[in-house]
């Protein structure tokens, strides 16, 4: 039987505040730094390797990581998620995404649907759509081609699918399967949607349209502005918009739409790439080939979190070790930092799956707790990084704990060489050197000139980023989220604080203010 218990109060929680902290410096110094990058290594899906040797961990922490996942029950919290137990407490709902790319137990019937069946069927509709589109058959009003498509949503409904597109967009061109030009509109700051709008020919756009309530208020909005524009041009908006969003909402059976295809309840936001949120704007981008891959990618990395053995189990017991900097080692954030120009939004879209699940001060229950949760994530490709805020990740007062991800090979399948040596070489050579510099440092008697090292970090190696390996890492992350919030009691999967804001907005625009906000109001001109 599940329990539910604050970290706090766990047996092997207390013990792992007693283990000896481990000198990161003389652990990854000389030989002993060899035998560990060769030790502390676990196979993920794809062929890429989790490899966490410049952890500020050691075997007696690793054992007292074990029984922390074993005393909170890791492996059968994660199997009442994917066998459809009401796990997201706090709006009693379901947790699925993971049966949006495979079936990992049970049958989950809901609401009289078979979930998975669902999520098949909306797959094959978008399919079935996208390749229309491709082939002609479903046009513009003047029968011509619709060379663009455009996503319009914020959030959950924005985040996960740019980051992926812009992962995958080279490849595609590489690979001769980039069918569409893929845009996003999420910001209601009207020049977002304007700047999109004027690099675009709207006559030949589909306009995705991703709200699953149907009344998201920036969406809305940036719709109108879209739908303003095509009027503008002579077109008939009807023709050219496109909507995810779920059955029951406004927009399912509206005319106003080309087509509808339908996520649910029991999928977040930031939990969506891999629905029909992701599945439609890459599907027109790249063919439902390459997202059927992606999702393969993931379904493969999401048996990986089956395991029981934890030192086995790459997603958990990358979470774990971040519970053990966040709780034990009191580090307050987490740099993720992707030695790929591919993976340049991927940091934005774990900012949010990461803060916005686990940035939580009460427990499932809603009783505060006495520990800290989330990390603060930021980040920033390779090399550039290293030329902005490295320097505070080197030398700073605090320690950042860092996750580096890197690829053996680049996308185009070519280089060029320059003072010996290609241009992936040199940025693989990066990556290798500031692990090391981060971990061992350097002594100078000009304290400007020292560095201390101990500063922890662990890199995820691939040979290159692709459909199946950006689905493999989607995933990782995605269940490295939902580990840390079983560990810590949080509802990794609603999201309440985003919602005060949003009544207060809604407040300024209908003028019902006092104090602040009616000084604050009056001040930027509403």
């Amino acid at each position: 039987m599940i329990s539910w218990n604050n970290m706090d109060t766990l047996a092997s929680f207390q013990e792992l505040m007693k283990t000896e902290r481990v000198n990161l410096v003389e652990a990854m110094t000389g030989e002993n730094g060899a035998e560990r990058v060769k030790k502390y290594s676990i196979p993920m899906a794809e062929g890429l390797v989790y490899n966490y040797a410049a952890k500020q961990v050691d075997d007696t922490v690793l054992a007292g990581l074990v029984k922390l996942a074993e005393e909170a029950q890791l492996t059968d919290k994660f199997q009442a998620v994917y066998n459809g137990e009401v796990i997201n407490t706090g709006e009693k709902r379901r947790v699925l995404h993971h049966m949006t790319r495979g079936q990992l137990g049970e049958n989950v019937v809901a609401d009289g649907v078979d979930k998975r069946s669902f999520y098949v069927e909306q797959q094959q509709k978008i399919a079935d759509f996208a390749n229309k589109v491709h082939a002609g058959q479903i046009t513009n009003a003047a029968g011509e081609k619709f060379t663009t498509v455009v996503q319009i949503g914020i959030g959950g409904s924005d985040l996960g699918p740019r980051a992926i597109y812009l992962a995958l967009e080279n490849w595609a061109r590489i690979h001769n399967t980039l069918k569409m030009e893929a845009k996003f509109i999420s910001n209601v700051d009207p020049d977002d949607a304007a700047a999109v709008l004027n690099s675009i020919d709207v006559a030949h756009s589909l306009f995705i349209l991703v709200s699953k309530s149907g009344t998201t208020l920036e969406t809305l909005t940036n719709e109108s502005f879209v739908k303003d524009a095509l009027k503008k041009a002579g077109l008939d908006a009807s023709n050219h918009m496109v909507a995810v969003t779920s059955e029951t909402s406004p927009l399912a059976k509206s005319d106003d739409y080309l087509a509808a295809f339908f996520m649910d309840d029991y999928i977040g936001g930031r939990y969506s790439s891999s629905s029909a949120v992701g599945g439609a704007v890459l599907s027109l981008a790249f063919g439902p080939e390459v997202f059927a891959q992606f999702l393969d990618g993931a379904a493969a990395e999401d048996k990986l979190s089956l395991n029981k053995d934890v030192l086995n189990n790459p997603a958990m017991l990358d979470a774990l070790i971040g519970v053990y900097e966040r709780n034990v080692l009191g580090y307050l954030c987490t740099a993720v930092l992707p030695y790929s120009q591919a993976l340049s939004r991927f940091p934005a879209h774990l900012q949010q799956l990461d803060m916005e699940s686990n940035g939580k001060s009460v427990n499932r229950f809603g009783e505060p707790i006495n520990y800290e949760t989330g990390p603060v994530i930021f980040g920033e490709p390779g090399t550039n990084g290293q030329h902005s805020f490295y320097q505070l990740l080197h030398q700073g007062t605090s320690i950042v704990p860092l996750q580096f991800i890197g690829f053996k090979n680049n996308q185009i399948g070519t280089d060029v060489v320059i003072q010996d040596s290609t241009s992936q070489q040199k940025l693989c050579a990066n990556v290798a050197a500031q692990i090391v510099a981060f971990a061992c440092g350097k002594s100078d008697e000009n304290r400007n000139k020292n560095f201390e090292g101990g500063r922890p970090s662990s890199i995820i190696i691939g040979d290159q980023v692709n459909p199946k390996t950006v689905g493999a890492l989607l995933s990782h992350f995605e269940n490295k989220v939902m580990f840390q919030g079983f560990v810590w009691n949080v509802n990794s999967f609603d999201q309440e604080g985003v919602q005060l804001g949003k009544v207060l907005a809604k407040r300024v625009l209908a003028h019902d203010t006092d104090g602040a906000l009616k000084v604050y109001s009056d001040l930027l001109n509403i």
